[in-house]
């Protein structure tokens, strides 16, 4: 780095109250990401993206993720309408952003509601992400609403939350869903309405172009259980025109709807061949190179 280049850096760094040896190892990082590639055509004006994301969940080690990590990275090219993105859990997102494929995002699974930084223990924060070099967070998965051995995430804690880390420059993919009961009594998508209410009185119009919604059949996720592709079309399809009738016909246009439950390599093709499918949220088989024949089964 020249002596101009480095007092400029050194200038950028006071400027946003860091050290230069921070920024420097910022950029060093970002410099060893290996170089990703693609195949085919990207989606056309009008056309969605797909969105693929892959959540590990409170699973690996350093090790294992290495591995992993070196598999998705020589897994081959990435089609060009597909964007695609790693949930990571918090410890291991520092590897990600330092080995993983520089054309798969790096994403948390939860923020803070915290909109700031201060005395909140145990808490991340969104803007703390968003400086880390995340570029998604995953907000309302089942999981989470429903809790483990503490206090689930209700609706309106959701909500907030989304609206939390878009301000703070992520993208979310807002997960919601129906338990199997609800299912079986004909009323999931009133559960989903309930789920989307308090986020589509948050959220400005603009804010949805930096939101995904994965909807997630509670009683599909880790059982091995999944929805035919024409129940999951169904429920993909009333989403969309719940956003079109409570949020604007733009954004139920634009916005991508992921499935969210047990996709895989077998059954990947026919989801996503439905039309108001445009992604996935994937569990288990993001920790197999199964992963990547999900990616490949984007039409």
């Amino acid at each position: 780095m020249g002596s101009n280049n480095f007092t400029a850096f050194a200038a950028t760094a006071a400027a946003v109250g860091v050290s230069v040896g921070y920024m420097l190892a910022l950029k060093k990082r970002s410099e060893t990401r290996p170089t990703g590639s693609s195949k085919g055509e990207a989606a056309q004006e009008g056309e969605r993206t797909y969105l693929i994301g892959g959540n590990w969940k409170c699973n690996g080690t350093m090790a294992s993720l290495k591995e992993l990590i070196k598999t998705f990275n020589e897994a081959g090219p990435i089609p060009a309408n597909c964007e695609v993105a790693i949930a990571a859990p918090f410890i291991h997102i520092g590897l990600c952003l330092s080995e993983l494929r520089d054309d798969i995002a790096v994403s948390a699974q939860n923020c803070g509601v915290n909109a700031k930084e201060g005395a909140y223990t145990g808490e991340i924060s969104a803007s703390q992400l968003k400086d880390a070099g995340v570029s998604w967070v995953i907000i309302g998965h089942s999981e989470r609403r429903e809790g483990f051995e503490m206090a689930g995430e209700d609706n309106e804690l959701v909500a907030k939350k989304v609206k939390v880390a878009l301000d703070a420059g992520l993208k979310v993919m807002f997960a919601i869903g129906e338990k199997k009961d609800e299912r079986e009594a004909g009323i999931t998508m009133d559960v989903c309405a309930k789920q989307l209410e308090p986020a589509a009185k948050l959220l400005s119009e603009s804010d949805w172009s930096n939101v995904a919604i994965a909807y997630e059949p509670v009683w599909a996720i880790g059982t091995g259980l999944t929805a035919t592709p024409e129940m999951a079309q169904e429920t993909h399809a009333d989403i969309r025109g719940w956003i079109s009738t409570n949020v604007s016909p733009e954004v139920a246009s634009a916005i991508r709807i992921q499935y969210g439950g047990s996709m895989k390599g077998a059954n990947a093709k026919e989801l996503l061949a439905q039309p108001d499918i445009d992604g996935g949220l994937i569990g288990g088989a993001s920790l197999k190179a199964d992963f990547f024949n999900v990616i490949n089964g984007v039409p």
